[in-house]
């Protein structure tokens, strides 16, 4: 048996719904990805790149196609973050990442690239029903998890909103897909959100910077 067919094998079932393996370990990495940016590590960027590896499986699986092209983004934008905090990490002082609330202009861009976004991806799945069986909410997670991760890579706070957003709709795909495991930790991810988004809020209020410093490795 491929390492690829072993992941999309059953782990096991609960509450009546089969857990694969690939939905299980891509998640369990997914919640240390966000564990460590909350603690600002550089880890984070690594974490999230294994997750996305591991969970196009999960989502090729369950014919998700916007799942998938979400875990190709994740690990593009995953190099991306690493590049951008390393860049950084060698400009800071005290080898910690400065976080901020971002900008009137700043959310704007973020909102109108989101809405753009998932319009130009829906209706790309809606031309092409073979994509997605869930067009527009694929769309919108497609393009949510570019925001969001763009804005973590940027160290504003807004980007755990936008993580909170994404598993809105998220959750409720992956049950319905068939990827019980990504919507049984979704409590723990509610609790990372509001506690990572607490800890930046305040952190933002007494660091003046005003753009991503660095990381704590």
């Amino acid at each position: 048996m491929s390492a690829l067919n072993w992941l999309n094998t059953e782990a096991f079932t609960v509450f009546g719904q089969k857990v694969i393996w690939s939905d299980m370990i891509g998640n369990l990495m997914g919640l240390a990805a966000l564990a460590l940016g909350w603690r600002r590590s550089i880890w984070t960027w690594p974490a999230q790149l294994l997750s996305g590896l591991i969970l196009i499986a999960a989502y090729a699986s369950a014919h998700l196609a916007g799942g998938v092209g979400k875990q190709l983004l994740v690990i593009g934008v995953a190099v991306f973050g690493w590049t951008a905090w390393q860049r950084g990490k060698r400009q800071a002082q005290d080898g910690s990442i400065a976080v901020r609330t971002a900008t009137w202009t700043e959310r704007g861009l973020l909102l109108g690239g989101a809405a753009l976004g998932t319009l130009a991806v829906g209706g790309l799945f809606t031309l092409y029903p073979s994509l997605s069986w869930s067009p527009w909410a694929d769309a919108y997670i497609f393009v949510g998890t570019i925001v969001a991760m763009v804005a973590q890579a940027r160290g504003l706070v807004e980007f755990w909103f936008a993580w909170l957003l994404v598993d809105l709709v998220g959750v409720p795909l992956a049950f319905t897909g068939g990827l019980a495991f990504s919507g049984l930790v979704y409590v723990v991810y509610f609790a990372l959100v509001v506690w990572g988004a607490y800890d930046w809020y305040q952190r933002s209020r007494t660091t003046p910077a005003p753009a991503l410093e660095g990381a704590a490795a």
